[in-house]
């Protein structure tokens, strides 16, 4: 009798010990997802709002990489909003189909999956891997779902020491749907911060945005004494594409120029449609004669592009360019847009697919 009531107090013994083990775990974990909702509702920046996810993720689960895929709302493709861990950053620069992929698989079916051995699974591609040098092995996805539609996953990959277990995507899972209330909200405040700095069509800085940081990219030169150059140019004849192949493949074409600029330009300059088919390129802390190499080579890129492809027209175009800079020529904003404006139309009065520099003949 002695011995069973000493057998007993030891497995009560031993069901506290394990209840007690799992009233601090949950209470660890409660404490874990009231810092990161504390955390996600701080701010309504989206990149801030990555990083806090990400961070999180982390701490979670102890991995070799980590991977935060966004739609694409355009292209619907998945692109790396964000990347940690051992793997190479210039797999940012990487775009998957949905379908693709682990988690283009996860996107495309919305649900979450383990996988133990990559090598294993016929849905892992090794495009990634082979092109980055980074070796995956195991990976655990889990799709970003917000109102019923699927705007993400998050992606961990090699966890350290042991494999991906449920208790890691009962974790993850959590995480994600905390995350994509954030998501949701910061990508809402950036889209209407956007509407009012671009271009609808073209994605590009429009008239409003284009006004005012030239307001300060001037007082920044003023005060360091740096140059400012400004190329401001027009698509030559482009009525007749309208009036040709109608409005629609016009807006197509302008669409393709503003994507020429962006593959041509900086990360600083400031690439704006001004109104029609004309745009303006603001270039900070650059000369004239670099401005006039600038402008040359998206002249050459206009003139070699083929414009309305996919529909079949393959057309050639050009654009006149004028180039003004300050303080070479202009002392004010004013009179920086104006004197480029009078130099395009000076590239279109001699000819047309021509560039002028103000005060050059």
């Amino acid at each position: 009798m002695k011995d069973a009531n000493q057998s007993l107090i030891q497995q009560l013994r031993k069901e506290n010990e394990r209840l007690k083990k799992e009233l601090f775990q949950t209470a660890k974990e409660l404490s874990f997802f009231i810092n990161t909702g504390k955390a996600l509702t701080s701010t309504i920046e989206f990149q801030k709002v990555l990083r806090v996810i990400m961070e999180k993720a982390q701490k979670l689960i102890k991995c070799e990489a980590w991977s935060l895929f966004l739609i694409d709302e355009t292209t619907q493709e998945l692109y790396f909003g964000l990347v940690k861990g051992k793997m190479n950053k210039k797999v940012r620069q990487f775009r998957l189909k949905i379908g693709e992929g682990i988690a283009g698989w996860v996107v495309k079916n919305a649900m979450p999956i383990m996988v133990p051995d990559v090598r294993k699974d016929h849905r892992f591609s090794r495009h990634i891997d082979r092109v980055t040098g980074f070796k995956s092995r195991s990976i655990l996805c889990v799709p970003i779902v917000s109102k019923k539609k699927t705007i993400g996953a998050l992606e961990m990959i090699n966890k350290h020491h042991v494999m991906f277990e449920k208790k890691d995507l009962d974790l993850l899972t959590k995480l994600v749907d905390q995350a994509a209330i954030a998501l949701e909200r910061s990508s809402l405040y950036q889209k209407m911060a956007d509407l009012a700095i671009t271009d609808d069509l073209t994605k590009l800085f429009n008239f409003r945005y284009l006004d005012q940081t030239l307001d300060t990219e001037l007082k920044r030169s003023q005060r360091y004494g740096a140059q400012i150059s400004l190329i401001f140019f027009d698509m030559d004849y482009f009525k007749l594409v309208n009036d040709r192949h109608g409005h629609l493949m016009g807006s197509k074409v302008l669409i393709e120029v503003a994507q020429i600029l962006i593959n041509s330009l900086r990360d600083v300059d400031i690439v704006s449609r001004y109104g029609g088919d004309e745009f303006v390129v603001v270039l900070p802390e650059t000369r004239v004669d670099t401005a006039t190499k600038i402008v040359h080579r998206i002249h050459k890129a206009i003139r070699e592009h083929e414009f309305l492809k996919e529909e079949g027209l393959n057309l050639h175009l050009s654009a006149s360019y004028g180039v003004s800079g300050y303080p070479d020529h202009a002392k004010t904003k004013k009179d920086l847009i104006r004197l480029a404006d009078q130099a395009m139309y000076k590239a279109k009065s001699s000819g047309r697919d021509r560039i002028c520099v103000v005060g050059e003949e």
